[in-house]
């Protein structure tokens, strides 16, 4: 409260925090995105207020996609009316949120978000500037100021087809330019996921960050140790599977911004296999997500971490510690690490590893374990992974070609497979006779593509 009065008295933080007198009103006629490109659910939302004598717009995300040839995910809506008089106009709608009050608006099977403008000021934050509690609510010319980057403070009435820009974000998206409103300092001290949001937005719009947003992301870049572990793993998820991975994370390193968020990268790419396999991974999703094919978010990460698994794991066998529970510990040990940082959930950890504990498996071609391996639900996730090490240079190729081919034989030549794994030392010698058994042909499974 102390707070917030010394800032009504001296006007503190009033200076960037302004937006044009009048806005720039752009019809469709020149911004070309017609109500037929946006939800017709989020249009319904937007009807139903402004028939109440509300205003309201679709903001945010899906209007900066829209502009720049993108099909937006989400569209969400921004009025000034209060989170309780808009769960009154709505059937089937639930207030949400703690740090800043919202609506979800449920339409069948869509949700549409609703929040109420924002003040300018007066935000709840902690001795490092950190935005806490905002649910002070204002204009619509205050809200625009309260926004992150120009190119997110675009409002569109799908009723009059017109963009309000109060901050030049349309000719910003023109120009290829992501700029912050207001002071980037105090800009990310509010919010330090801010930096890796620009990080973000740049790789996938094709933008250049303006260099006074981008000067002081080095310095501040420690103040990422101040926000919620699992903030930061969703807004990393986020990145890693925007489809611009790659550059995502070559641009996190340039800016600094990777360290203490993925803790164990810089140890990986300093190991050529190692870096090798990070960057197929991240090209592989990448190729995926613009595809429009689904990408598994613990794939992602047991690839990521890997590199760091196989290493120490490797340092306990040649220690003597025996193989498997050298493997169970060195997952825990390295998702311990990574979990001080991001956190990772419970069920995205568990399918991690999960992938990580059947590659021993791989290596055993004899007798009945082929058989067992290719039943596992997750025997095809799990080949993927195997192949993307074979391809890395991390083991040989011809093994993931073999387990390839034995998932997809007849029995006939799943055994002259196994005979052929046997006769080539893969087998330890006395247990090589096993391989050449003939299991029964009724029991014999076919593979799972599952994954």
């Amino acid at each position: 409260m102390i707070r917030k009065l010394l800032r009504r008295v001296f006007n503190i933080r009033a200076a960037p925090f302004s937006a044009s007198a009048e806005p720039a009103r752009i019809p469709v006629s020149q911004h070309g995105v017609h109500r037929g490109q946006v939800s017709p659910k989020a249009i319904k939302v937007c009807a139903t207020l402004q028939d109440h004598g509300y205003q309201a717009f679709i903001v945010g995300g899906a209007i900066r996609d829209l502009l720049a040839g993108f099909s937006p995910k989400d569209h969400d809506v921004a009025t000034n009316a209060t989170p309780e008089e808009v769960r009154a106009l709505f059937r089937r709608a639930r207030i949400i949120g703690r740090r800043f009050k919202i609506v979800h608006v449920m339409n069948g099977l869509e949700t549409t978000e609703v929040s109420t403008f924002r003040a300018a000021q007066d935000a709840e934050t902690d001795s490092r500037g950190r935005v806490l509690a905002d649910n002070s609510y204002g204009s619509l010319a205050e809200d625009t100021v309260r926004r992150d980057f120009t190119v997110n403070a675009l409002y569109y009435d799908p009723l009059t087809e017109t963009i309000v820009d109060y901050h030049h974000g349309v000719a910003d998206l023109q120009q290829k330019t992501l700029r912050v409103i207001g002071d980037p300092r105090t800009r990310y001290r509010e919010d330090p996921v801010r930096m890796l949001r620009a990080v973000r937005l740049a790789a996938k719009l094709g933008l250049i960050i303006d260099p006074a947003a981008r000067a002081p992301i080095r310095d501040m870049a420690i103040l990422l140790e101040n926000v919620p572990a699992a903030r930061l793993f969703d807004e990393i998820l986020k990145l890693l599977m925007s489809g611009n991975a790659v550059r995502c994370i070559g641009q996190l390193r340039e800016e600094g911004l990777h360290h203490g968020l993925l803790p164990l990268l810089d140890i990986v790419l300093d190991q050529p296999i190692a870096e090798r396999f990070i960057w197929l991974a991240l090209e592989n999703t990448d190729a995926r997500v613009r595809a429009d094919k689904p990408v598994s978010p613990s794939f992602l990460f047991a690839a990521l971490l890997w590199p760091e698994v196989s290493r120490k794991w490797k340092e306990r066998q040649a220690a003597g510690d025996p193989p498997y529970p050298s493997l169970f510990d060195t997952m825990d040990e390295v998702l311990a690490v990574q979990a001080q940082r991001l956190a990772i959930t419970r069920r995205i950890a568990g399918d991690i590893k999960e992938l990580w504990g059947l590659q021993p498996r791989f290596d055993k071609r004899m007798g009945r374990a082929p058989y067992r391996l290719i039943e596992h639900p997750r025997f095809r996730a799990a080949w993927d992974f195997l192949h993307l090490r074979a391809q890395a240079g991390g083991i040989p190729e011809d093994l993931a070609a073999w387990w390839d081919s034995f998932a997809h034989a007849n029995q006939d030549k799943r055994e002259e497979l196994l005979r052929t794994a046997s006769d080539s030392g893969t087998a330890p010698a006395h247990k090589r006779r096993r391989s050449r058994r003939k299991p029964n042909k009724s029991a014999t499974p076919e593979p799972n593509p599952a994954s």
